[in-house]
């Protein structure tokens, strides 16, 4: 079974590449938790934060939103001692304030899953690379949702981040075209390209 070759022989990683990584996902809060998830990745790498999601979960509520807006003083103290996430105060308060940011789209404008699909016109961007090497880390797509989430308050969302969370919720399909998956997410796909209401 020929596989993208990022993954190596580390077994999270390999199970996260054959069951998640370039999955469509389409519900609003499953998407803000992986934008959080990938704006705590900035500048590690993605087996890091992988190795650490459950205790990311567990400390952030779940990624609630509602809770989320709600963090104090000693709420954030509490998660820049634990030692299961990632203790930088920057990127703590950012998913707080992403949080806020959030609600407050879809309270006065929509469903942020029909927000972030749009970028691609509601359907997974199906890509045709030969080599890991080719691929990019960022696109004209990841450029304009950067601007846009930066205009609505969300913090750590520069274009690089963006590309990694589209190709991770499948908004691209960057699999390389000789991994089985490439094929498996095109089928899978194929009958979703107007999913714009979720």
């Amino acid at each position: 079974m020929k596989r993208c070759t990022w993954p190596g022989t580390e077994q999270i990683y390999i199970e996260y590449h054959d069951k998640e990584w370039g999955r469509p996902v389409y519900d609003s809060r499953d998407l803000f938790a992986k934008l959080i998830l990938d704006g705590f990745q900035a500048g590690l790498s993605w087996i890091t934060i992988l190795k650490k999601r459950d205790n990311f979960y567990k400390a952030f509520d779940n990624f609630n939103p509602e809770k989320m807006a709600l963090y104090d003083k000693r709420k954030i103290d509490k998660l820049l001692c634990n030692k299961g996430i990632i203790r930088n105060k920057l990127k703590i308060n950012a998913a707080v304030g992403n949080a806020e940011a959030f609600l407050a789209y879809e309270k006065t404008t929509g469903s942020f899953s029909d927000f972030l699909w749009s970028f691609v016109n509601g359907k997974p961007k199906i890509n045709n690379w030969k080599t890991h090497e080719q691929i990019p880390v960022n696109s004209r797509e990841s450029d304009a949702m950067s601007r846009e989430l930066k205009k609505l308050g969300f913090k750590f969302t520069g274009t690089t981040i963006c590309y990694a969370f589209m190709q991770a919720v499948g908004m691209v399909n960057d699999h390389i075209t000789t991994c089985f998956r490439y094929g498996q997410l095109i089928n899978d796909t194929s009958d979703s390209k107007s999913r714009l209401n979720h």
